[in-house]
């Protein structure tokens, strides 16, 4: 069967299924020297090491939608690539790669006029709702791809990815205050459809 991972010069059309735990132990950061070389095979590592990963951060953003999902990991491997370069290294290649993602999924609800942001009254420090507590995985997934999308970005992140507010600010290009607003209110309408859910089954 033929390689399907992608060159760095390619847009990948589906996501390789190999494990990272089967691939080198290979620092990332030496990968991507490697490619800045010119070195193929070293994107091909890379690719496979991150995007099993990238490729459900990108499924929860979008709300579940896997055609758009495939366009925000092809489209945030080909930013990081021609971004590679400038990369600076101060912070982990997942969760640089991982912000590439989030602005290429926002830009493309923007475009796809899907964006759904719903103004819920703001609170520079609502009171801290606890995480979701333990349900059926499948209607967790729908109830977080019911959100709008600022306030879906934001609970995927903080309670899936484990990115502190202050992370998300920065990727977002908001204050703290704000991604702690959008998650109480996220929180909440995920616990309100869980449970009209519930009382309708």
């Amino acid at each position: 069967m033929a390689d399907e991972t992608p060159s760095p010069g390619k847009a990948p059309s589906t996501v390789n299924a190999v494990a990272a735990s089967e691939l080198p132990a290979s620092p990332d950061r030496t990968l991507a020297e490697q490619i800045l070389a010119g070195d193929e095979s070293s994107f091909r590592l890379l690719y496979r090491r991150h995007t099993p990963r990238l490729n459900q951060l990108a499924l929860r953003l979008v709300g579940g939608a896997e055609a758009d999902a495939e366009d925000v990991v092809q489209d945030t491997w080909i930013k990081a690539v021609e971004k590679l370069d400038s990369f600076r290294w101060e912070s982990a290649f997942g969760t640089w790669l991982h912000a590439i993602a989030v602005n290429v999924a926002r830009e493309a609800m923007r475009r796809r006029g899907r964006r759904q942001e719903v103004e819920f009254p703001e609170q520079a420090e609502p009171a801290a709702p606890a995480p979701l507590e333990r349900v059926e995985v499948m209607d967790l997934e729908k109830a977080i791809a019911a959100l709008p999308d600022g306030y879906r970005t934001v609970l995927v992140l903080h309670d899936v990815e484990g990115y502190t507010h202050e992370e998300i600010a920065e990727q977002l290009g908001v204050a703290a205050g704000t991604t702690k607003s959008q998650l109480f209110w996220a929180r909440r309408a995920v616990r309100t459809r869980l449970a009209d859910e519930r009382r309708t089954t």
